[in-house]
């Protein structure tokens, strides 16, 4: 519309981003083998990550391929984002979406460098699991307040991956990208008043958190507590 009504430009950054990364090395899908050198299992099964522009999901998934590894790529989406159905069904929506209420992931349109072919599996993660999936991993780490909202996303899928491998009776490692902190959170996903909490439906966030719990064999949330987020 800008361009077309005030003659202006839409400089799109993400256009290209897959292509501003060598994917074949010294990128951070090498790092994530070389780390896992010394572990019982030195290739992961699976490496779990989210998608903003879709470039860390291809580069990981090309470095893979051109180095023929058996590591699968599985991208966690959150709600009101394009990527998952495209990615299902290879075929862009015919018109914008809402924003994802998932800061750093998700995307109102298909962006060119998300490259489909090089992804094994997605996951659509909802809100209300990515808000309760971040206290617990904030649990785990022993360090509240500790990680942000993408952060929850694909720790869900981390949990649906390794759910998954026990029912097949696979072994294994997966690895998920962990990436964003917390503390410029603090007003939002970390206060217990943000707005975004009651789109969801009413004890949604705790029931995932069971779930989660549950899964990773943590003691029950007291039933006489209220869940924040923390």
């Amino acid at each position: 519309i800008c361009a077309r009504e005030e003659n202006g430009y839409f400089m799109n950054q993400f256009r290209f981003a897959e292509r501003a990364t060598y994917w074949a090395a010294d990128n951070i899908a090498e790092s994530i083998f070389m780390q896992h050198q010394r572990e019982e299992y030195p290739n992961p099964s699976w490496i779990v990550c989210g998608a903003g522009t879709g470039n860390t999901a291809t580069t990981i998934g090309r470095y893979i391929r051109h180095h023929q590894q058996h590591t699968k790529v599985c991208v966690a989406d959150p709600e009101h984002s394009v990527t998952y159905d495209y990615w299902r069904t290879g075929q862009p929506p015919a018109a914008p979406v809402g924003a994802s209420r998932i800061e750093g992931i998700g995307r109102p349109r298909v962006e060119e460098s998300f490259v489909r072919a090089v992804v094994d599996e997605m996951v659509q993660v909802e809100d209300a699991a990515s808000y309760a999936a971040m206290a617990v991993v904030n649990e785990l780490l022993g360090r509240p307040r500790y990680c942000g909202p993408s952060t929850g996303t694909i720790f869900n899928g981390v949990c649906q991956v390794l759910q998954a491998m026990r029912q097949a009776g696979e072994r294994g490692t997966v690895v998920g990208l962990l990436c964003d902190g917390g503390a410029r959170y603090l007003d939002k996903y970390y206060d217990p008043d943000w707005d975004g909490f009651a789109e969801c439906q009413p004890g949604a966030i705790r029931q995932h958190a069971e779930r989660l719990r549950s899964f990773l064999g943590l003691s029950p949330l007291d039933p006489n507590e209220d869940f924040i987020v923390k």
